[in-house]
């Protein structure tokens, strides 16, 4: 029996692949809260199903894989409470954490603009392929967020300091940078994406790595490999007030450029991420910082800072967020940690009933 699909998500076979497609190309497929149940039942379904032997995750268009996450219905539902929010979030992380346990290959085309939720659906997968359109970032602390879907444990798990850059600039990644974040794994050009996936799906194309690797092609200098070792120096802190002083004491223009993009950042969001990015790569698994991450953006939900951003973003489009506390020196070592604690009883993220 074939999985349910939507008009927002096109699931489907095709040879040896369970196929899902993205479908809202006009939102940059933008992920929605109806989208993640059908594809979380597809994986489901097609995990003891011996006919299918890989995943295979795309968008519709060419401009991106997926966006993010739609926070504009997020945004509107601030009214009601923050049950739709919680809903989302704890549906798309346990599927975020079923992908990076998923037992069978799971090739992600990360062709186009990949940003936030979109790199939950891709970048835990076991083989993800960037294109010379590819690109990647979590920008979320743009709008008074922290990374999440996952993001956390992906940026402890890159080079040294670059994930705490990334993180907190939310600065975009093209295909080399991606690879060298570990974000990615193998750049492919779009011309070859055809030929890939008639392999991928072709009863007879051998192992996905190989099939991989035939098309493969060498993805160029990496911008963030080039700049590691001024990254390093500057983010090596636990301490967002020293981040700031490291990248004031250096006169190349990169370190000026990146403290103005830091600025505009909402400051306890800034703070959340960097320690909850520095917890992360001392926690055991994904699914043990899905759950601070959760923690996290119910509570920058709940207290207005991450409804604030989108307004100013994407509603009113004034770009002048009134973020709270307005400064870093506002947010206490004890805001930090109370926004890191556990939620009330009863209302934890939980993976007990995780099925694939």
């Amino acid at each position: 029996m074939e999985p349910a699909a939507s008009d927002e998500v096109l699931i489907r076979r095709e040879g040896r692949a369970g196929r899902i497609t993205l479908n809202r190309p006009k939102a940059l497929n933008a992920l929605t809260y109806a989208m993640v149940g059908p594809i979380r039942a597809a994986l489901t379904a097609w995990k003891d199903d011996p006919a299918v032997e890989l995943v295979l995750l795309d968008g519709a268009g060419e401009r991106g894989l997926c966006a993010g996450g739609d926070v504009r219905s997020l945004y509107d539902s601030r009214t009601q409470g923050s049950g739709l929010a919680r809903a989302f979030w704890r549906d798309e992380y346990r599927l975020n954490a079923a992908i990076g346990g998923y037992p069978k290959p799971y090739v992600a085309l990360q062709d186009g603009i990949v940003m936030g939720g979109g790199i939950g659906l891709s970048s835990h997968a076991s083989h993800r392929i960037v294109t010379e359109r590819s690109q990647l970032a979590m920008p979320e602390t743009g709008i008074g967020l922290i990374p999440d879907v996952g993001g956390t444990w992906l940026l402890a798990n890159a080079p040294v300091e670059v994930g705490i850059y990334l993180g907190l600039t939310g600065e975009v990644m093209r295909a080399a940078d991606a690879i060298c974040a570990r974000f990615s794994d193998a750049f492919v050009p779009t011309a070859k994406l055809p030929a890939l996936v008639d392999r991928l799906v072709d009863a007879r194309g051998g192992p996905v790595g190989a099939a991989i690797r035939g098309l493969a092609e060498d993805p160029g200098q990496s911008e963030l490999a080039r700049r590691r070792a001024a990254i390093d120096a500057a983010f090596a802190s636990t301490e967002m007030e020293l981040v700031h002083m490291a990248l004031a004491g250096m006169a190349e223009e990169w370190a000026a450029k990146t403290r103005a993009r830091l600025v505009e950042k909402s400051p306890k969001a800034l703070k959340l991420t960097l320690a909850a990015i520095r917890q992360a790569s001392q926690l055991p698994s994904l699914e043990e910082a899905l759950k601070v991450e959760y923690r996290l953006t119910v509570r920058l939900f709940e207290d207005g800072e991450f409804p604030e951003g989108v307004r100013a973003l994407l509603i009113d489009k004034d770009r002048k967020p009134r973020w709270s506390p307005p400064s870093l020196g506002e947010v206490t070592p004890e805001i930090v940690a109370r926004y890191l604690g556990p939620l009330v009883s009863g209302e934890e993220l939980t993976f007990e009933d995780q099925r694939t």
